[in-house]
């Protein structure tokens, strides 16, 4: 890679790295696969960072990348995703307390969920895409995406109703 190309391609390292993680994070759960999941489609994308001069297409390419390398993995493994439940955390009183009880609850209801269920949610409610976008993004038809993010909500709701009560008082 020459200098010049080098420098553009860690600049947008540098700018949408954390925004990545945080993708990234959403599709796996787990802190340590989610870094490796975007050094993965970072590397992916240096390799063909000649071709992909276009801003919004590198974004989408990286993005795209996660998505196919986070629904390998999960075919490679094929496996359950385990929640510890032998003993509950101490309780502490509190906002604090409820509000890490729903994160627990929001975590594992999202573990249930199929990993293209999850990344059509992160993609529409956490990266703020539209339906459209997202059916480009990985290049499948609009009612494909609307019909995910419906059969996503559903299994929410019925993997976690503490989540609908919670969000009716608040």
């Amino acid at each position: 890679m020459d200098p010049g190309v080098e420098t553009e391609f860690r600049e947008f390292v540098v700018a949408r790295s954390a925004a990545l993680f945080r993708t990234a994070y959403l599709l796996t759960g787990d802190r340590h696969a989610a870094e490796d999941l975007v050094q993965s489609a970072l590397a992916k994308t240096a390799a063909r960072w000649g071709r992909l001069r276009d801003p919004g297409a590198v974004e989408g390419y990286v993005r795209r990348a996660m998505y196919h390398e986070q629904v390998s993995w999960w075919r490679r493994r094929s496996r359950v995703a385990e929640v510890a439940a032998e003993w509950l955390p101490e309780q502490a009183g509190g906002e604090h307390a409820d509000a890490a009880d729903l994160r627990l609850v929001m975590r594992e209801a999202l573990a249930r969920l199929t990993p293209r269920q999850r990344t059509m949610l992160v993609l529409r409610y956490f990266e703020d895409l539209s339906e459209t976008e997202i059916a480009r993004l990985l290049g499948v038809r609009v009612g494909s995406v609307r019909s995910q993010i419906y059969r996503s909500l559903e299994r929410l709701k019925q993997a976690a109703p503490e989540l609908s009560a919670v969000r009716e008082l608040g």
